[in-house]
């Protein structure tokens, strides 16, 4: 196995050690907003639903989290893939990890979360208490992500 595949697998399990991380700290909102309360998990309910052809209120663990860790193994090359594009960025690891997770953020609410969920994160009926746990959940996993590779480099 040549070094570049070896990074991505590595890269891609490190995704996948963050969003553990991430989902531990998004727990607790779920537990106290259901759903609704964890950004990401709601997305990934609905689009479940969709892609399985599921029926009802009833919550699709395996689509939630399968959806939810491959986003984030992704991510994790992603990340690393950044890093080798934009060689400057491997200098700051810890700088990179924050940009990256509010990227991430950005991405993942701004255009897709409305048209998923029918929900505008901003005016959302809960608050901004869901949009502050995403905020919280991605940083760690950034944080944790860029700890990750950092041991890899």
């Amino acid at each position: 196995m040549n070094l570049d595949v070896f990074l991505i697998i590595m890269s891609f399990l490190a995704g996948l050690a963050s969003t553990a991380v991430m989902t531990v700290i998004e727990l607790p909102a779920w537990k106290k907003w259901g759903l609704r309360g964890v950004l990401e998990w709601h997305e990934n309910q609905n689009l479940s639903k969709k892609f399985f052809r599921l029926s009802g209120e009833e919550l699709h663990w395996k689509g939630i989290f399968a959806l939810h860790f491959g986003n984030g193994g992704l991510g994790g090359v992603g990340f690393v893939l950044a890093l080798m594009l934009f060689s400057f960025a491997s200098q700051n690891l810890l700088l990179s990890g924050i940009l990256y997770a509010i990227f991430l953020w950005v991405v993942t609410l701004i255009p897709i979360h409305k048209p998923i969920t029918g929900i505008t994160p901003w005016k959302h009926p809960d608050g901004n208490i869901p949009m502050l746990i995403s905020l919280a959940g991605h940083l760690v996993y950034g944080l944790v992500l860029q700890y990750i590779v950092g041991l890899l480099l």
